[in-house]
């Protein structure tokens, strides 16, 4: 898949559709995509700890459902909508599930990224001869 051709929420798309069996029965954590000029770098899923007790980790606790996953992409590719004006930068969706109800959430963040080097103003060292004092 060229991501170059593609819009950004295809992107999105095609990124959740890869970490659907990633997501599924996870609990709790944080999805990762990276832009730059319009296209994804690089995406991951960052779980949240995983608890211990006295060494021994216990059972994982019930996860989101397929179902859950794929309300979830489509959020995230809605959620495009409302990135505007910029090309580079990080969008992160932060999930939960609530275990006792089985119903799950979801925040939104959008960085946007700008480097000034490629922009109007650019360093430029002066001389040695320039930095005499004149009387």
């Amino acid at each position: 898949m060229n991501l170059d051709e593609k819009p950004l929420a295809r992107q999105v798309e095609f990124v959740f559709k890869q970490l659907e069996e990633e997501l599924l029965h996870t609990s709790a954590g944080t999805v990762i995509i990276q832009v730059r000029n319009n296209v994804v770098g690089k995406y991951g899923v960052r779980h949240n700890p995983i608890e211990s007790k006295n060494g021994q980790i216990g059972e994982s606790e019930k996860g989101m459902t397929l179902q859950q996953v794929q309300a979830f992409r489509q959020m995230a590719i809605d959620s495009i909508k409302l990135k505007r004006s910029w090309t580079h930068g990080e969008i992160m969706y932060d999930f939960s599930v609530r275990t006792a109800t089985s119903s799950w959430s979801a925040s939104i963040q959008f960085e946007s990224n700008y480097n000034l080097a490629n922009g109007m103003f650019r360093y430029q060292p002066k001389h040695a001869g320039q930095l005499r004092d004149t009387p």
